[in-house]
């Protein structure tokens, strides 16, 4: 069994905590602000900001592995460098006291790449992001990976679930939303169940003595049109259909995500598709009520 520092506890990273606890690994939870008490699942925490130095200091060495999934406090570039650029470089120079480095898990996005004309992408697509906040967590990915290739890079796209229900919200709604139709406009998503399954899955090929690639793509198998996705939300909800929002022919498409690379090492994603997974929440808010 390892011994494994998640950092960022989140809804995710104590998910992930709760189900390699239960693997039998040795967890630790690395928050700012963690709970009072250490959860009955037998998951330790570490009270940190990892912007500080100084609140590393006394963060145990010994660690096989560690999760990175932060989550910045606002969508802005200060709050990105905070923990793409200060946290991370902290970490590394705390971990750079030992001669074995652990192993990492970096969770990263798919917002690195900068397409928008519907291309399919994958971990050896070009990635050219436009906006400061997505620049700064590709250029955090190279730093990790100039310091070890053995590291890992896994670039979520967007992530829905309980909790993550901005697309319900908006189908909801009294006024039918406007969509883009034509051209198509593409989603590119992951179920948080799956983000977890993602992690826990790569972990255990690595324990396996599986070779892992330095990168992975990790979306659903159906990037489909938002036009789609709105209309079946409406229709399973008996809400009102999207009206159509008139664009230009040379409008954004986004990009289509490629997760054969991780399909092809053997995961087997639980929500393959935005019908499984919204299914899933729409029955549990009906159950709910």
């Amino acid at each position: 069994m390892a011994k494994l520092l998640i950092v960022g506890c989140g809804s995710i990273g104590t998910q992930l905590a709760e189900v390699l606890t239960a693997k039998g690994h040795q967890v630790v939870g690395l928050k700012r602000n963690p709970p009072n008490s250490e959860l009955i699942t037998g998951i330790k925490y570490f009270k940190a900001d990892i912007s500080s130095n100084e609140a590393l200091k006394a963060l145990p060495l010994d660690f096989d592995f560690i999760y990175f999934i932060v989550s910045p406090d606002g969508r802005n570039e200060d709050s990105y460098k905070a923990i793409y650029n200060t946290g991370l470089n902290s970490l590394l120079a705390h971990f750079a006291q030992v001669e074995t480095i652990p192993q990492w898990f970096f969770v990263s996005s798919t917002s690195v790449y900068g397409q928008t004309q519907g291309e399919w992408v994958d971990e050896n697509s070009p990635t050219n992001p436009e906006n400061i906040t997505s620049q700064l967590i590709k250029l955090a990915e190279q730093r990790l990976i100039a310091l070890n290739a053995h590291h890992v890079i896994v670039r979520f796209s967007g992530i829905y679930g309980p909790g993550r229900e901005y697309l319900l919200r908006i189908a909801r709604q009294s006024s039918a939303p406007a969509i883009q139709q034509d051209p198509p406009y593409f989603t590119n998503r992951i179920h948080q169940s799956d983000c977890v399954g993602v992690l826990v899955f790569l972990l255990e090929c690595r324990l396996a003595g599986i070779a892992l690639e330095s990168c992975y793509v990790a979306s659903d198998d159906d990037p489909a049109p938002t036009w789609e996705v709105m209309s079946w939300l409406a229709e399973r909800m008996n809400t009102s259909l999207p009206s159509l929002k008139t664009m230009q022919s040379d409008a954004d498409m986004n990009k289509r995500c490629n997760n054969q690379r991780l399909k092809a090492l053997g995961y087997q994603f639980s929500y393959p598709s935005f019908k499984e997974g919204y299914a899933k929440l729409i029955d549990s808010s009906l159950n709910i009520r």
